[in-house]
C-alpha cells in the first residue's frame, strides 16, 4: 500500500462519474482511494452516467453542484474511442446549460485497456475548453493499476501534480478553433444509371433541420453506381445507452429487449459497404452517434465488417478537427476496413462526394483490402492480449479470434526466434562479424530475392 502523501492544498471537487455502472465502476474506485488519502479535500460525486435521463429533464442539481466547485474530474471508462456515451450527452447539457465555467479548473481520470484513450482525453479536453474550463492533463491508468502499489502511486503523484497546477494557475491553453463551419452548396447530380444493384447503407443521426448534410447524402445517392438505404438512428428506439454489464460477452446478445442487436447486424452490417453521415457536434459525432456506437459493443470486440470498404459525408469544420480525424482513421483500421474517402463540406463539396462515390465503387467491385496501419495494428494487438486473457468470460469473442487467426502471438514463430539467436551468436563475435563482410545483408534479402526470381548475390561469389 503507498503511504507516501504530500501536502496539497484544499479544494471543493466534484467528480462526474461518467460510468453507467454509478457506484459500482472500477474508475471510481480511484477516486474513492483518493478521497481517503487526502481527506482535507472535499469531493462530491455527481453520477453523470447513471442518472443522465434524470439530468435531461431538470440539470439543476448539477448546477448548483458546478457553482461549489473549484476543480471538475470527469471520471469515466474508455467507450468506443470516447468516453461513454451518457457523459457524451451530460456534456452536451452543460454547454446548453449556459453555466459560466470560466473560473474552474477541470481534468480528467479514466480507465482502460489503453486502447485509444488519447482520443477519449483529448475530447475531454477539446469540450473542456469549448467551455472556457482552465483543463489540465489528466491521468489514463489501466483497469488494474490501482490494484499495484505503482498505480496507486500514480494516482496520487496525479492529484498532486493537479493541486500543485491549480495552485500556480497552470493549465493547458486552446488549440481547438470555434469558428463556425461556413457550408458549400451542394449541388444536385442527374442520377446517371437506373438500373443499379448491391446494397450500400448511409448510416445518419442527421436531423430534419440539418438540410446541408441531407444534401449531401442525396448527391453522394444519386452518384453512387449501386443501390444506396438511409439509415437514420435518430429514428430508432433505443431503450438507452449500453451499461458495461458485459451480459452479451458470452452469448452476444444484449441485455436491453429493444431488439438493437437484430437490427444492426440485420439493416446495417449486412450491407455491402456503409457510409456514415454527420455534422460535426461538440468535436465528434454528436451523442445520438455515440448511443449508436457504445450499443455496437453487443458485437464485443469482434471485428464482424473486416474486409467492408467504408466512407464518411462529414458537414462541417473536419480540417481543423485533429482528434476527429483520428477516431475515423481509427475505426476503419481497426475493423480492416478499407477507408474510402472523406467527403466534406469545406471547400469542394460535390467533387469530394463524387470521388468518395468512385473510390467506394472500385473498392467494391475489386475487393481492394489494404494492410493495417499502426492504428489498426496497436489496436488489434490490444484487443487480442485482452481477449487471450480473459477467455473464460468473452465467449463469444474467443471463438471469433480462433476462428479468424487472430491470436498471431510472436511466440509461436519458434523458428524465427531460434533465427534470431544464431544471427546474435555470428555478430556479437567480432572475429566473425569481420569476416562475414556484407554477408547479413544480403542473407536478409535471400526470401525477397525467392519472390523476385532472383538468385542471391552470396551464390554469386
Amino acid at each position: 500500500m503507498y503511504k507516501k502523501i504530500k501536502k496539497v492544498i484544499d479544494m471543493n471537487i466534484l467528480v462526474l462519474n461518467g460510468s453507467p455502472k454509478g457506484k459500482y465502476s472500477i474508475t471510481l474506485q480511484t477516486i474513492n482511494y483518493l478521497m481517503q488519502k487526502y481527506p482535507g479535500h472535499s469531493f462530491e460525486i455527481l453520477d453523470a452516467g447513471r442518472k443522465i435521463k434524470a439530468f435531461e429533464k431538470d440539470f439543476s442539481a448539477a448546477a448548483e453542484a458546478f457553482k461549489k466547485a473549484e476543480l471538475i474530474i470527469f471520471s469515466y471508462p474508455v467507450y468506443t474511442f470516447i468516453a461513454p456515451y451518457q457523459l457524451h450527452r451530460f456534456i452536451e447539457l452543460m454547454k446548453e446549460s449556459g453555466i459560466d465555467f470560466s473560473d474552474k479548473y477541470a481534468t480528467q481520470l479514466s480507465t482502460s485497456k489503453h486502447f485509444y484513450d488519447v482520443t477519449a482525453h483529448r475530447y475531454i479536453q477539446d469540450n473542456c475548453c469549448d467551455m472556457g474550463i482552465k483543463y489540465i492533463r489528466g491521468l489514463s491508468a489501466d483497469m488494474d493499476d490501482l490494484l499495484t502499489e505503482k498505480g496507486q502511486k500514480e494516482a496520487c503523484d496525479f492529484l498532486e501534480y493537479v493541486s500543485f497546477c491549480v495552485k500556480n494557475n497552470i493549465y493547458e491553453k486552446s488549440s481547438v478553433s470555434n469558428t463556425p463551419p461556413k457550408h458549400i452548396a451542394v449541388s444536385k447530380a442527374d442520377i446517371t444509371n437506373t438500373e443499379k444493384t448491391g446494397d450500400v447503407v448511409v448510416l445518419t443521426n442527421c436531423e430534419e433541420a440539418d438540410t446541408q448534410l441531407m444534401s449531401m447524402i442525396d448527391r453522394f445517392r444519386a452518384v453512387m453506381p449501386r443501390k444506396t438505404r438511409v439509415v437514420n438512428i435518430r429514428e430508432y428506439p433505443f431503450s438507452g445507452g449500453c451499461l458495461g454489464c458485459l451480459e452479451c460477452a458470452v452469448s452476444g446478445k444484449c441485455v436491453y429487449k429493444d431488439k438493437f442487436d437484430e437490427f444492426l447486424r440485420n439493416t446495417i452490417q449486412s450491407a455491402q459497404s456503409i457510409v456514415i453521415a454527420f455534422s460535426i457536434k461538440d468535436h465528434s459525432m454528436g451523442a445520438s452517434f455515440k448511443l449508436y456506437d457504445d450499443r455496437q459493443f453487443c458485437n464485443g470486440h469482434r471485428t464482424v465488417t473486416m474486409g467492408m470498404p467504408m466512407g464518411y459525408l462529414i458537414s462541417g469544420n473536419y480540417s481543423e478537427e485533429f482528434n476527429l480525424q483520428m477516431i475515423v482513421e481509427g475505426r476503419a483500421q481497426v475493423g480492416c476496413n478499407f477507408l474510402a474517402g472523406v467527403a466534406t463540406d469545406e471547400t469542394n463539396p460535390d467533387a469530394e462526394i463524387d470521388t468518395l462515390a468512385k473510390s467506394l465503387e472500385y473498392a467494391l467491385s475489386s475487393g481492394y483490402v489494404p494492410p493495417q496501419n499502426f492504428y489498426g495494428v496497436g489496436g488489434a494487438k490490444i484487443f487480442r492480449d485482452l481477449i487471450w486473457l480473459m477467455q473464460g468470460m468473452m465467449k463469444a469473442d474467443h471463438k471469433f479470434y480462433k476462428e479468424h487467426g487472430q491470436y498471431d502471438f510472436p511466440q509461436k514463430q519458434r523458428g524465427k526466434m531460434l533465427a534470431m539467436y544464431l544471427v546474435g551468436g555470428l555478430v556479437s563475435s567480432p572475429k566473425i562479424k569481420s569476416k562475414m563482410g556484407n554477408m547479413m545483408n544480403e542473407g536478409m534479402l535471400m526470401p525477397y530475392n525467392k519472390v523476385l526470381g532472383k538468385k542471391s548475390d552470396m551464390f554469386k561469389k
